[in-house]
């Protein structure tokens, strides 16, 4: 009887690990060497370095521009890390908006292990960095993929003038009955509950959503929309989940220079 018990202990105990090691490995692809800086696409930037509030040491880089009219602060999503950003980078230059992007722990030069907690006190120490930094004194939020989740967190708290969602998923619960609809969402230790915040942002809202996302289904992306409130507005991409902000460039562009425009 004690062996069972023993046995059933021990089925139950790697379960347990197997799920969070699941968990963990399906949402964080962090990379930890740049492969590249502002500099090779001829901007110029400032390295900064800065402290969550548990003292993690964080990454990111200041790109100024040119008679800038707001500080746009980039939240990238869950693969590689800032310097596989920089074609992005270059757009929100073009567009005369300041960007700070940087590395969430365990990304890049940032310290730290990954996980959902940390992460929201990155994007916090980000945007208090910010507000002690910038001149113009508007502040942009940009959620790409994962990163809208942290996005529209701290949207949800923080006195932001304008928000801008990327391919954004509504929570991890529901992107786990696609990726593994055998998993029990209950047994999920990770959140990212999107959709119960975003109706708590009150900054104007910009969705990018692709037409042929195949990583966070459109479905998922019109139903955040739908439970943000206004003033919104909802933007279909050509393209696929990792390719639709450059396929619709000309879309994109023009959808951010308005939204800027507006604020």
């Amino acid at each position: 009887m004690i062996r069972k018990i023993l046995v059933a202990f021990a089925c139950v105990s790697c379960f347990y690990i197997y799920i969070r090691y699941l968990e963990k490995s399906s949402l964080y692809y962090p990379l930890r060497q740049l492969e590249g800086t502002p500099t090779e696409i001829g901007l110029p930037y400032e390295n900064v370095f800065f402290n969550a509030s548990d003292n993690t040491k964080l990454h990111g880089w200041f790109v100024p521009a040119t008679d800038a009219k707001a500080t746009v602060i980039f939240v990238h999503g869950n693969g590689g890390n800032i310097s596989h950003r920089l074609d992005k980078i270059r757009v929100f230059n073009e567009l005369n908006v300041n960007l700070f992007i940087f590395d969430y722990r365990g990304y890049g030069r940032s310290k730290g292990v990954s996980g959902e907690q940390g992460l929201y006190l990155d994007i916090q120490a980000a945007y208090d960095y910010i507000r002690r930094k910038d001149s113009t004194g508007k502040v942009i939020i940009y959620g790409e993929s994962l990163g809208g989740s942290l996005a529209v967190d701290l949207a949800s708290k923080a006195d932001i003038d304008g928000l801008i969602l990327e391919g954004a998923f509504t929570s991890v619960a529901d992107m786990a009955k696609i990726v593994y609809p055998w998993l029990p969402a209950v047994l999920l230790k990770t959140k990212f509950d999107t959709i119960s915040k975003i109706s708590h942002v009150k900054a104007p809202k910009l969705h990018f959503h692709a037409e042929f996302d195949d990583v966070v289904p459109l479905s998922m992306g019109s139903r955040l929309f739908k439970a943000a409130k206004e003033p919104k507005k909802f933007v279909l991409l050509e393209g696929m989940h990792n390719d639709s902000f450059f396929v619709s460039a000309v879309k994109v562009r023009s959808e951010l220079k308005e939204f800027f425009s507006s604020l």
